[in-house]
């Protein structure tokens, strides 16, 4: 039997326990219903306490629909339902005597850069994570990149810290800001690679062997009531998948997130909430993937519609054309993501999400049909699988990961998986097995 069908049977294993099994509800303040945009991703929405969340609640990392996956990070974040009492330290309950503390004594009770340098009520925010972790293949496939390409060795991934202050249009005119720097061997892959070398952080100088710096984000914003605008060097709205280890349920990543979409611009993005069920987005960048440079006269158009279909469907759009830059060669393409984010039940997500990207210039023509299912099985344990079909150039790539997110506390997370990779054009069938921890503070 080829070894793929293990890989899919555990990746969609979570769909057959079925909803018998998923009683309670795992996301506090959501009331029932997934968010009605793809509001501002919180750094720490996966896997900080609930306060944390509160208090950086729009430090802007990608916008998406990723609050389904962050569904079990904070099922295990600042409340016990189950046990009937709150658990402020650690976030997670022992048993149901309201008792708190973390697996083996792991728990940093709730340490922060933000309570232990500034607290909770100041006007500035801090924050980060650490990142590491060890798989035994390379996950990139031919010309199908993708991250996790140092096998055999354990490395740190990403040590990330971020500074931002959210601006608040809710009393009139505000101001924000937001500036992130990370180090890791992610950094070759997050830097602004779109750009001319030597410009921002894509320089020789930032890199150490397979490690180095790159500096995703730096944005100042300006709201007033229900508009703000982003203006400088930020995260894509683009998908689902993020580059932050904080914000996917998964070790590994798709090969759609990778080859198919952007992961930063630079420009100016407006944000407008219409209502509850509908937003609005819009603005300009300088191509894909750049800083403060404009590649091959990159220009191109990003916006799109986030809406609240039903209580537990989401549905978003987003989409971004002109000239990418580098990424397009300085032709025009058209570029859409779709993201359908479904509440099951209360303890089970299921997303569906398909990209299109065309560069009729280059023959370009990438499709990609990614589906997810989490599953809470409890404040410490989460299942997950992902399925993938992605289509680069004629040629068919699949992929099956099944994976487990187990918290022995609430700022720690580790994440097992099994992915099988096969491509039958090009003979490839193989079976990687990662696992990396993420500890925030």
């Amino acid at each position: 039997m080829r070894v793929q069908f293990l890989a899919m049977a555990i990746a969609m294993a979570t769909c057959c326990a079925g909803p018998a099994f998923a009683q309670g509800r795992v996301t506090e303040g959501l009331e029932g219903a997934v968010p009605s945009t793809p509001a501002a991703y919180e750094y720490e929405s996966y896997y900080a306490t609930e306060e944390n969340n509160q208090s950086n609640q729009n430090a802007n990392a990608h916008a998406n629909t990723s609050q389904a996956i962050a569904n079990y990070g904070n099922s295990a974040a600042g409340a016990c339902d189950s046990c009937g009492g709150a658990c402020d330290s650690c976030g997670t309950c022992d048993s149901c005597d309201g008792g708190c503390g973390g697996l083996l004594g792991l728990c940093t009770n709730g340490f922060s850069f933000q309570d232990w340098l500034l607290g909770d009520d100041a006007w500035l925010k801090v924050g980060g994570w650490a990142q590491f972790g060890y798989h035994n293949k390379t996950t990139s496939i031919g010309t199908a990149d993708s991250f996790n390409k140092h096998p055999g060795r354990f490395n740190l991934h990403q040590q990330w810290l971020y500074l931002s202050h959210q601006a608040d249009g809710s009393s009139g005119l505000d101001f924000g800001f937001q500036f992130d720097m990370m180090y890791g061997v992610d950094a070759a892959d997050t830097q602004a690679f779109g750009n001319t070398p030597g410009n921002w952080d894509f320089q020789s100088g930032l890199d150490h062997g397979i490690y180095g710096w790159a500096f995703p984000q730096l944005y100042g914003e300006v709201a007033i009531g229900d508009l703000s605008v982003k203006i400088g060097h930020f995260y894509s709205i683009i998908g689902y998948e993020v580059v932050q280890a904080t914000g996917n349920f998964f070790y590994s990543h798709s090969f759609t997130f990778f080859n198919t979409e952007p992961f930063t611009h630079t420009g100016a993005l407006g944000t407008y909430t219409l209502n509850d069920a509908v937003t609005i987005y819009g603005g300009w960048t300088a191509g894909w993937d750049t800083g403060f440079d404009q590649v091959n006269s990159g220009s191109n158009f990003i916006g799109g519609i986030g809406l609240q279909l039903t209580d537990a469907i989401n549905f978003t759009y987003a989409t971004t054309a002109g000239n990418f830059g580098n990424r397009s060669g300085g032709a025009d393409g058209y570029m859409q993501s779709l993201v359908f984010n479904v509440n099951v039940t209360d303890r089970l997500n299921y997303v569906l999400q398909s990209d299109l990207l065309r560069i009729r210039a280059t023959g370009e023509d990438d499709v990609g049909i990614n589906q997810y299912l989490i599953w809470s099985l409890s404040d410490r344990l989460g299942v997950g699988g992902r399925m993938e079909w992605w289509k680069d150039e004629g040629v068919s790539h699949y992929a099956a990961t099944g994976g487990l997110n187990i918290r022995p506390c609430a700022d720690i997370v580790v994440r097992p998986e099994v992915r099988q990779n096969w491509v039958p054009g090009l003979g490839v069938d193989q079976t990687i097995f990662g696992i990396d921890t993420v500890m925030t503070y």
